[in-house]
This record gives structure tokens, C-alpha cells and sequence, in this order.
């Protein structure tokens, strides 16, 4: 019998980047396993830490980094070249890069900025970037699938940022979680912190609602302040789904928006293809189809994950004529896919992989990649693609099934 592991974060009390991995740890990751990954990242002058501690009638782990670092700004591409350098399981440096994407574009937001000129402040501290990574790590430690979340509490009055005094939620913060369920309690503090809402709300398909699951762990990750009004504490459950046959395995749910458009240059359509697929849609594509009245138009579809659905919808707005969108979530079933070098007698080519029960199906040669090697040498394409190929196949006949090209197990 095969099985889906799911974790739901129970935000009674809000949510940080701390409180996540403390949970984690609570609900069994160890944590030395967790700082070995982090140490992959290059980052000097920082120590973790977890205890037991008390907050309110609950029992809870806390975990603290100490790091000696000054004050420091890391723009998104410094921080996702560590990430890649530092060769983690692909899912939780998928999961990493995710995150870190999703609070830059939240940045670039509030700011007014293009992405690439957005540097972190807060989150990117060495402690800030230890919590989302480590989050990360230890999410697939737990072999955690899939996840969903609860209404965020997201406290009350003000916090003083690097920015200045902001509201609460802080800004950042209340782009993040557009589209999920929050309320407050009243309490005067920030209980939901940027890092904390990244994490949760990028990689939640389901919101204000437990999973049916069966309940196998159960994690409590302490907050740094004892609130008079309520343990601050983070609690994830940790639970498994059955099935009988790995047929009937089904990835996390997405969302469909669909459009119909009659009156609209063909030339805006590809520029908002574009926009669409940079404000993170999974897909974008069309289809020709004969509107009322017998004038040819456009079925506009875009595939989106569950968080990202209200700002694609805007952009829709923005971007094209269409005065009505309509969305439908629908299950999809993808193969697990990874990323891998082949040196080839023009360069190095990266080789997109999907595989399924170990075994590659697919594999198929990074076009920008070889685009840019048969740019610069003055060579046809094909050439590149061909031998981009051909040296995978032949490292594939020549290695173990399980290892990669580059000398490590898959």
C-alpha cells in the first residue's frame, strides 16, 4: 500500500520562519541532519540551536539561530545561486527557490521595484535564510508531499522593520497572503512574519482546512515571545493519505482560469503570455474558437497554483480586454522531474529529466542552453541538441541507473 504524507500548519497563534523549523524538529527531523544541508550554503558565522520551552500550558521546541553577521542586504539571484550551489535534495531546493521567488516578487510589489533590483532586508539575514532553507530540508526529512494551512491570526499594531514603522500585518507580509483566510485577535504584536507567510502560503494547495488524513506526528514550534494572551506557538500535523495502487496517486490540485476573447490584437495576447508566465502561471496557452455573432476569438487558459490564482486574475484584467474570467481546480498527475549536466564537445548542456518509479522516460536538452552555445560558436542548433543527446545516452549505457552525471546517487 503506497501513502501521501501531508502537513497542516495550525497558524492559531501566527507563524514564522523560527516557529516552522522548532515544529519540524518537535515532530521528529533531527536537526543536526538539518544543519549538515544548511551548512552546503556557504554561510559563515552562524549557530542553531533548539530547546524545550514552555509557552502558555504548551510544551513547544525553539529553535534559534545565533549569527554574528552585520547587517546585510542579498538580492533574489545572490540567494538562489547559493541554494543551487549547494546541490540539496531537488525538492527542497525547489521548494527553497520557490519561497525566496515568491518574497521577492511580494518585495518588488510593495516597492515598486523590478524583481531583479529587490534586495532583502529582514529575510535576508543569514538567520532568515538558515529558517527558510532549513524549512525546506526539513519538510522533505518528514517526506512531507503535500500541504495546507488554517486561517492565519495575524496580530495587531505596528513593527519596526528596516523600512521603518509599518502596520500589521507589514506590508510584504499582506501581499503574501492575498487570497488566503486571516483574521485577528487583537493581540499587539506581528504573529505572522513575512518568512513565516512565504513558506506557508507558497506551499499550501488548501486553506482553513484539515486534510482527511490519517494523524502520525504532531509538531509544536515556539514563537521567541511569551504572549500573555495565548502560547505562541506554531503546531503542524503531520498525517498520512492511503492508496492501493500508485495509479491512483494524484499531485497537488491546481486552479484553471479560462477567458473567451473576440476584441483583442493578437500582438497584446503574446506580450501578456509572457507577463503571465513571469508573474509565476504554471502554463499559458490558447486556443481558436467562433464566438457569438460568428467572429473568430480566443479560449485564453492559464494554469495556476492555488495561491497565485488572485494575482493572475488581476493581471488578466490588466493586460488583456476580457471583462469575465471563471476558474476550476482540477487534479493533475506529473512526473518527478530533476535537472542534470552532460558535457558535450561544444559545452556543457543541461538535460531536463522525468522519471517515473526511477526510471527515466524523458530527456530532453535545456534549449536556452544549447541556444546560446550555437550562438556563440556559429553552429546550426540541431548540432548542439543532437550532441546533447547523444553524450546522455551514451553517460546512461555507460553508469549505474541510480547515479547522475555527476558521480552522485539520484
Amino acid at each position: 500500500m503506497n501513502s501521501t504524507r501531508h502537513a497542516y500548519f495550525d497558524c492559531f497563534s501566527g507563524i514564522s520562519g523560527d516557529m516552522v523549523l522548532g515544529a519540524l524538529v518537535d515532530a521528529g527531523a533531527e536537526l543536526r541532519a538539518i544543519e549538515a544541508e544548511l551548512r552546503k550554503l556557504g554561510l559563515e558565522g552562524w549557530h542553531i540551536s533548539a530547546t524545550k520551552v514552555k509557552r502558555g500550558e504548551i510544551f513547544a521546541t525553539h529553535v534559534k539561530v545565533e549569527t554574528s553577521e552585520g547587517h546585510h542586504h542579498r538580492g533574489l539571484s545572490i540567494i538562489l545561486q547559493r541554494i543551487e550551489n549547494a546541490k540539496l535534495a531537488p525538492r527542497a531546493a525547489e521548494r527553497a527557490r520557490k519561497i525566496f521567488t515568491r518574497l521577492a516578487e511580494a518585495e518588488a510589489t510593495v516597492h515598486q521595484l523590478p524583481i531583479e533590483q529587490v534586495h532583502f532586508h529582514e529575510v535576508g539575514a543569514v538567520d532568515s535564510i538558515v529558517d527558510i532553507v532549513g524549512a525546506a530540508v526539513g519538510f522533505e526529512l518528514l517526506g512531507i508531499d503535500e500541504f495546507a494551512c488554517s486561517a492565519f491570526d495575524v496580530g495587531a499594531g505596528q513593527v519596526k522593520t528596516a523600512h521603518g514603522v509599518l502596520p500589521v500585518p507589514a506590508p510584504a507580509t499582506a501581499e503574501l497572503l492575498k487570497g488566503a483566510p486571516m483574521f485577528t485577535s487583537g493581540i499587539a504584536k506581528e504573529l505572522v512574519t513575512p518568512t513565516g507567510a512565504a513558506i506557508a502560503t507558497t506551499l499550501s494547495t488548501r486553506f482553513a482546512e484539515i486534510p482527511e488524513m490519517t494523524l502520525k506526528a504532531i509538531g509544536y514550534g515556539a514563537g521567541s515571545a511569551d504572549l500573555k494572551e495565548k502560547a505562541n506557538v506554531l503546531r503542524i500535523l503531520i498525517g498520512e493519505t492511503a492508496f492501493t495502487e500508485p495509479g491512483e496517486y494524484w499531485d497537488a490540485p491546481v486552479t484553471v482560469i479560462e477567458t473567451n476573447i473576440d476584441d483583442m490584437s493578437p500582438q497584446i495576447y503574446g506580450y501578456f503570455a509572457e507577463r503571465a508566465l513571469e508573474a509565476g502561471a504554471l502554463d499559458v496557452f490558447s486556443c481558436p474558437v467562433q464566438m457569438k455573432k460568428n467572429r473568430p476569438g480566443l479560449l485564453v487558459t492559464m494554469l495556476s497554483e492555488p495561491h497565485n490564482v488572485s494575482r493572475l486574475i488581476d493581471l488578466v484584467f490588466r493586460e488583456t480586454t476580457t471583462i469575465g474570467v471563471r476558474t476550476h481546480d482540477v487534479r493533475r498527475k506529473t512526473l518527478a522531474r530533476e535537472s542534470v549536466t552532460v558535457e558535450t564537445p561544444f559545452g556543457e548542456v543541461r538535460m531536463k529529466i522525468s522519471r517515473m518509479h526511477g526510471s527515466v522516460l524523458n530527456a530532453t536538452p535545456e534549449y536556452e542552453d544549447c541556444r546560446r552555445i550555437a550562438a556563440k560558436k556559429n553552429i546550426p542548433l540541431k548540432r548542439v541538441l543532437e550532441a546533447a543527446i547523444y553524450q546522455f545516452q551514451k553517460w546512461v549505457e555507460a553508469q549505474p541507473k541510480t547515479a547522475t552525471p555527476d558521480g552522485k546517487s539520484a
